[in-house]
């Protein structure tokens, strides 16, 4: 039986969606899952972590993301030492800007929490010794500025924050286990298509990047994401047009082009699918006309 942790008893008081939970060392816990997110380093010791009915062998440098509704424990604790950052993705509003390009990111935030069991959590991303210091260094600056909670916290919390993402998502990128290569390939069609969305897009390119077969490719996209990648492509060029509706001057018509759609009837369609609005009505509750 998973018993579940809420946000308010976990998250300071005002509200603010990150926080960070040291366990040195992990006392047994038992099973459990949380509505939030977490991002675990493992600083010392050893241990196993478990999750849908398998478990894995924990050592100093494993680095994993667990998403709200897994249900997860530790068990054969020896002196297991870690530390949590955890928090709300629904509650944060990050800009996410250039991220998306990099496939350690993909890898890390979504493939390799969605593909774990597949991977025997071979998959995770293990750093070494300096790598972990400086990501700790970064934790530490963080643990600081939530505690102390002087006037602007929050903003340097939160940049502290997307530096750890940005950090640990290069180390997973530059990552020589052949498990997590094999999801860094899938997660390079992920960026490519976040960093192509305004082009022609084709199945067999992306089967190619992730050099699986098509069939392949699109069975484990949809497994990692959810969605098939046509329905992940449209997502992100309704969402740049969104973008561009909010900030840019152009006509509906120049904005589907740019997003990518060749067909600004067929765009409104998706668009109004999305945002339950068409373009114009979305543009004009931004208070903007045109």
């Amino acid at each position: 039986m998973f018993r579940t942790l809420k946000p308010e008893d976990w998250f300071h008081q005002d509200g603010f969606p990150i926080a960070v939970e040291r366990r040195e060392p992990q006392p047994p816990f038992g099973p459990h899952k949380h509505r939030f997110s977490e991002i675990v380093l493992i600083t010392g010791g050893r241990g196993l972590h478990v999750a849908g009915g398998e478990s894995w062998p924990l050592s100093a440098g494993d680095i994993f993301v667990i998403g709200g509704p897994v249900g997860h424990d530790y068990r054969d604790l020896e002196n297991l030492c870690l530390v949590n950052v955890l928090f709300r993705p629904d509650k944060l509003d990050l800009k996410l800007l250039d991220l998306a390009t990099l496939p350690g990111y993909h890898a890390l935030f979504n493939l390799e929490p969605a593909w774990r069991r597949r991977h025997q959590f071979k998959s995770r991303l293990h750093i070494a010794p300096a790598e972990l210091a400086a990501a700790l260094a970064i934790v530490e600056q963080l643990e600081r500025e939530l505690k102390r909670r002087a006037p602007g916290f929050g903003f340097l919390a939160l940049a502290l924050f997307m530096q750890l993402v940005g950090y640990l998502s290069r180390c997973y990128g530059q990552s020589r286990n052949p498990n997590s290569r094999a999801l860094l390939r899938m997660a390079e069609a992920i960026a490519h298509l976040e960093t192509h969305f305004h082009q022609p897009v084709h199945l067999d390119q992306l089967a190619q990047i992730a050099r699986m077969s098509k069939r392949s490719f699109m069975r484990a996209f949809r497994a990692a994401t959810g969605v098939p990648p046509i329905s992940y492509l449209i997502r992100q060029r309704v969402n740049r047009a969104a973008v561009l509706l909010r900030n840019g001057n152009e006509s509906i018509t120049e904005i589907a082009f740019e997003a990518g759609f060749t067909d600004s009837n067929y765009f409104s369609r998706q668009f109004r699918q999305v945002f339950g609005l068409t373009p114009s009505d979305y543009r004009k509750r931004q208070g903007r006309v045109g």
